[in-house]
């Protein structure tokens, strides 16, 4: 089973990859409208709609059904999603002012976040070699599109947030996940991300701008379909999967795996000529692979 989860995890991070090309697409044909009814406001409508369309399919099946009148699926659904939210709000709003190396490699840091609340929450203590991994899955993730260039303002400090949003999202799928029935934590987390991401969408509207203009950004060409995939792929399928395997193995070990995202979005960006080649993408994605192998060694170690 755990052999199963690594493979099916892999799975999450070939999505996750392909989801850069999507949102991508989306904020390059909403330039226009981004100055006009403002970044969050706009981002948080397309959170909210993505998360709206991954929930609206999963009461179609049964487990899900069984437990919509269970508080604790909620409640935990709740947290998951409070988390979720949080972290791409974050990241969202502080890309913008970072490069995309140095947002990738802050960002990363939420692999040493899982670690070290890992062992603060006694979730387990990671072994010197998995820190070892641990190491080298965030060099990678950060060097993978160039050396980072810190200089610790506002942006930089939100996204380490970002990254300890991400890590407690891990922790608490771990926690969760195992005691409840992963669909319809699912559903409770996509409904919770949907209603906080729609309040937030409103509220922070610009001037005369109210939401008959957010419904209006769904029109606008390259919005729709992206946002599809976003919804039944980078949200449904994804964190469905996620959701489903994760608690077959430890929050550390997933966290790395989680790293190889950025690799899969570097490899669809080549093939799409969306960004160029470098040494430093054999650098980090090197990196990255030799952190994930080591963790799979020690893991066979320790189950032999």
């Amino acid at each position: 089973m755990r052999q199963r989860a690594t493979w099916m995890l892999l799975l999450v991070t070939l999505v996750w990859g392909a989801t850069f090309i999507w949102m991508r697409e989306i904020m390059l044909a909403l330039e226009a409208d981004l100055a006009r009814i403002g970044t969050t406001s706009v981002v948080a409508f397309l959170i909210s709609c993505r998360f709206a369309l991954a929930g609206a399919v999963l009461p179609f099946f049964p487990s899900v059904r069984r437990h919509l009148a269970n508080l604790e699926v909620w409640k935990a659904g709740c947290a998951l999603g409070v988390a979720l939210l949080a972290g791409f709000l974050a990241q969202m709003t502080a890309l913008g002012e970072l490069e995309p190396s140095t947002s990738a490699f802050l960002t990363s840091l939420y692999v040493v976040s899982t670690a070290l609340l890992s062992n603060l929450f006694g979730e387990g203590r990671p072994s010197r070699l998995l820190w070892f991994g641990v190491l080298l899955a965030t060099l990678g993730a950060g060097f993978i599109e160039g050396p980072p260039h810190l200089t610790w303002g506002w942006a930089e400090v939100i996204t380490v947030f970002c990254a300890v949003c991400f890590a407690v999202h891990i922790l608490l799928t771990q926690r969760y996940t195992t005691r409840m029935d992963p669909l319809a934590l699912t559903f409770t987390s996509f409904v919770s991300v949907a209603v906080l991401a729609m309040a937030l969408a409103l509220v922070s509207t610009r001037g005369s701008t109210g939401p008959s203009d957010l419904v209006e950004v769904l029109w606008v060409d390259g919005v729709l379909l992206p946002l599809l995939c976003l919804g039944l792929f980078g949200s449904l399928v994804a964190l469905g999967i996620l959701n489903l395997y994760q608690r077959h193995m430890e929050p550390v070990r997933a966290a790395i795996i989680y790293t190889l995202e950025p690799v899969w979005a570097t490899l669809y960006g080549l093939v799409l000529g969306l960004v160029g080649w470098t040494p430093w993408i054999l650098v980090g994605g090197g990196l990255l692979v030799v952190g994930n192998l080591m963790v799979e060694l020690t893991s066979q170690d320790e189950e032999e």
